[in-house]
């Protein structure tokens, strides 16, 4: 594959709506390997992943932290281009089918180079 090609990847990737993605991953201060998590619900600005409470993560994530996250398309096997990401809440369900689990919500604020 050629450069061109790769930076119109990069380019149709970056530009993907909230609707296109399944996942997010990103890695913590602290944690050595890449978690990914699967996308529970989205809006036009950001999304909320499904994280089980027994995850160590938990621990680490705090509101208000800024993450560099990579997306995951349905579109495609590769992800985009990190983005600039806000975490703005940590939701604990009790009762329910996602009993155990808790949902990060989480705002995108902007590729990571900006």
């Amino acid at each position: 594959m050629n450069g061109h090609s790769r930076e119109r990847r990069r380019f149709v990737c970056s530009r993907l709506a909230t609707d296109d993605y399944c996942s997010a991953e990103f890695v913590l201060d602290g944690l050595e390997i890449p978690y990914q998590f699967k996308i529970w619900e989205k809006r036009q600005r950001g999304v909320s992943v499904l994280v089980k409470e027994s995850s160590n993560i938990l621990q680490l994530l705090k509101v208000g932290d800024t993450l560099d996250v990579k997306y995951y398309s349905m579109r495609s096997a590769y992800p985009s281009e990190g983005q600039k990401t806000a975490v703005r809440h940590i939701t604990r369900n009790e009762q329910g089918r996602l009993k155990g689990h808790c949902l990060v919500g989480l705002e995108i604020l902007g590729t990571a180079r900006e």
